[in-house]
């Protein structure tokens, strides 16, 4: 990323408060976290504090661990109220998600009370509690971290909310009580996730997925579909994720993700699907899996919802389908076209870096902290 053209007239303080440690979660890594270098190139000084240490990390997706569990929400918490003693020295608190995953919103309530500036940087659609059913949630913690409550105190009284949907931003700017919020789009790093140089076509074609257990309910949605699938062709599917996963009938490999074999698994597949169900959550997904893929120069195919449509043009750098006859019908074309494989590809490598990449992103995140600093809001 190029450093920034917009510089402060005088160094600032900058507090940001999120869920995750550095470096582990998608809504974090390929947000505001890849831009923390530019801030401060901007005149920022930052420091970050996350509610979980890596050892809560490590287990929040899995059953059982309720001890573990319980003492990493204590230590949560704990740091919290540190962070409250010292939030008056920063110009600028930056909250990702939610202060405090539980309760009310006591925790939310006393950052804006003391905060100079706020910044409210809010992914999916929290004003609608989490969808999953409860076998798909592995404990309490994880079903209840997007509660609303939380969420509509601070899109209604953040100085400045950004979201990650263009749908849902119109959301949060009817709410805030300045009017203030901003649509910025997830971004890669495009010279980090680069198509294969030299790829060659191949006999058995690999359809890949990549997600967390929170969002396997949205692969299961193509199981049958892909069972039908291979019934027509030969194809290989990868999913890449942190859970175990089985499917029938289906040449089915599974890789644990790794923040550093992240883009070298992308690059060893041939086509990306992106399944979304039709409800009122998907409005305010980013398209982030998407837009992975296509930095990849892989033909993706996705649901057509939500931003599904923003971030991919239909038949030009991708596929976008509705039914199950549709999916099968896309993925069968790719999957005996190599030369329909390579064309989208193409296009879609070409889209992301103009529109997703962290450089063109990044001057949406310089305004909307100029903007915070320079109005005193």
């Amino acid at each position: 990323m190029t450093p920034s053209t917009m510089s402060l007239s005088r160094r600032r303080r900058m507090l940001v408060l999120c869920p995750y440690p550095m470096g582990v979660a998608a809504g974090q890594r390929l947000k505001y976290e890849q831009y923390l270098e530019d801030w401060r190139a901007m005149g920022f000084d930052i420091d970050v504090s996350s509610f979980m240490n890596a050892a809560m990390w490590k287990i929040v997706h899995k059953r059982g661990h309720y001890l573990a569990k319980c003492i990493g929400v204590l230590k949560g918490h704990f740091r919290r109220l540190l962070d409250l003693t010292r939030i008056w020295r920063y110009d600028v608190v930056y909250v990702f998600m939610w202060v405090t995953p539980f309760g009310t919103s006591l925790f939310e309530r006393l950052t804006r009370l003391l905060a100079r500036r706020l910044i409210f940087d809010v992914e999916d659609n929290v004003l609608i509690a989490n969808n999953l059913p409860s076998a798909e949630n592995p404990n309490a913690i994880v079903a209840f971290l997007k509660g609303p409550h939380k969420a509509r105190y601070l899109i209604a009284n953040a100085d400045q909310v950004i979201t990650a949907s263009p749908f849902f931003n119109e959301t949060c700017l009817e709410m805030n009580q300045r009017r203030r919020s901003a649509y910025v789009p997830p971004s890669v790093d495009t010279d980090r996730f680069v198509p294969t140089i030299g790829k060659q076509d191949v006999d058995v074609p690999t359809i890949g997925w990549t997600g967390t257990f929170s969002s396997k309910i949205y692969l299961d949605l193509l199981s049958d579909m892909f069972r039908k699938l291979a019934q027509r062709t030969p194809y290989k599917l990868k999913v890449i994720g942190n859970f175990d996963y089985e499917l029938d009938g289906v040449d089915l490999e599974v890789v644990q993700w790794s923040k550093e074999r992240e883009a070298e698994d992308l690059q060893s597949l041939d086509i990306g699907v992106y399944p979304l169900p039709f409800d009122d959550w998907v409005m305010g997904k980013a398209g982030l899996k998407a837009i992975q893929y296509m930095a990849i120069g892989l033909p993706t195919v996705a649901t057509d919802v939500g931003t599904s449509s923003l971030v991919i043009t239909q038949g030009v750098d991708g596929l976008l389908v509705k039914t199950e006859d549709e999916w099968i019908e896309a993925l069968e074309g790719l999957l005996r076209d190599p030369a329909l494989r390579r064309r989208l590809g193409t296009a879609a490598r070409e889209a992301i870096v103009a529109k997703y990449s962290t450089r063109a992103v990044a001057a949406r995140y310089r305004q909307v902290l100029t903007d915070v600093i320079s109005e005193g809001v």
